[in-house]
């Protein structure tokens, strides 16, 4: 048995001499790793944050009917320029059963009246005539007369309203839309024979068009509350539009809201944006953008790559090659960082190349 022990242990002893012996050839085989190296170079440092919105006029309207009725005429269409005071559609009045009646109720009422004023004012015409009253007492009638005589014609002019929306007296259609601004016809979002319902007190009406100014554009969106401290008034912004490719628009913040909103689970806050455009550039409204908002830039400085640092405590460094494939560890100053690139203050000349962590290192075969 004890032979048997032996001869286990001699057989594992010469598996173990052969397996180290291949083991350091191996090594001493292989090709030393050859770092790989890089130089600091210029360039423009630019720290930012994003916030995510859309583009919107700064100026847009509704424009809504003063009667209920149907479309009879519309003479525009989206996308067309109006200005102020043009006519966009017309209305063809439904007369309200009830309404009319108490109108033809009210005319009759006051054509009744006026009657009646008209007679006894050629009577006391004729006295007055013969010396038989007093001056004072025939200007009383005639007063009464040019009254009556008026509620008469207001009561022709409410009747007309009614049944036609338009009143000759006042040489005005209240059945008839304007545009109430200079501007760009968005949406026409009624059809001629749609039915639409009037503004008023209790209700909001049916829009007949959206006007907006869109040469006065803005960015409107929300920023985080890790953020919103850093952001002050005058900041330039980069907005990027998705659905303009290749293109970077440059805005200037003017609004940072006082009070953030709870959204998805953290509180964000609204900010506008003036957009600077060239008189050639044209924007639809309601295109979804980012914003870049530039908090801090250096340009033309010394950088490098952040990932060729390392941190200790509050001191960074690199390695910097001192002869082929030799480096020394050297602390550096460094400045702004847009999370890729890094500035350096000092401890680096620009002739001076840097190892690349050990990550990036190759093997030379």
């Amino acid at each position: 048995m004890k032979k048997v022990f032996i001869g286990l242990f001699v057989i594992v002893m010469l598996a173990l001499s052969v397996w180290l012996g291949r083991y350091f050839y191996n090594k001493a085989n292989t090709d030393p790793i050859v770092y790989k190296t890089e130089e600091p170079f210029e360039a423009d440092i630019v720290k930012k944050t994003v916030a995510t919105g859309s583009i919107v006029p700064r100026k847009e309207v509704e424009v809504k009917s003063q009667v209920s009725g149907i479309v009879e005429e519309l003479y525009v269409e989206a996308g067309q320029i109006v200005k102020q005071g043009q006519l966009l559609a017309k209305i063809k009045i439904v007369p309200n059963i009830v309404n009319v009646n108490n109108a033809q109720n009210t005319l009759e009422t006051a054509r009744i009246n006026f009657e009646e004023a008209k007679r006894e004012l050629a009577r006391y015409q004729e006295l007055y005539d013969q010396k038989a009253i007093a001056e004072q007492e025939f200007r009383k009638y005639k007063a009464d007369y040019d009254l009556k005589r008026e509620a008469l014609q207001s009561a022709e002019s409410n009747l007309q309203l009614v049944r036609e929306g338009a009143s000759k007296r006042s040489g005005q259609a209240s059945n008839l839309v304007y545009s109430t601004i200079d501007g760009m016809l968005l949406d026409v979002p009624v059809k001629v024979g749609t039915s639409i319902i009037e503004r008023n007190n209790f209700n909001e009406g049916t829009t007949i068009a959206s006007v907006a100014d869109m040469r006065s554009l803005i960015f409107e969106g929300k920023i985080d509350e890790s953020e919103v401290g850093k952001l002050k008034e005058g900041m330039d912004l980069l907005l990027t539009i998705g659905a303009i490719e290749g293109r970077v628009f440059n805005a200037e913040l003017e609004y940072i809201a006082p009070k953030g909103v709870l959204e998805e689970g953290s509180i964000k806050f609204p900010i506008r944006a003036k957009v600077l455009l060239d008189e050639k550039d044209f924007i639809r409204a309601g295109y979804s953008a980012n914003a870049d908002i530039v908090l801090d830039k250096r340009e033309n400085v010394m950088a490098v790559k952040e990932s060729l640092l390392k941190f200790e405590k509050d001191k960074s460094y690199v390695e910097v090659e001192t002869a082929p494939q030799v480096f020394e560890k050297r602390e550096v100053k460094t400045g702004l960082s847009d999370g890729i690139n890094i500035e350096v203050v000092s401890g680096l000349k620009t002739t001076e190349k840097v190892k690349v962590p050990d990550a990036n290192a190759t093997q030379n075969i």
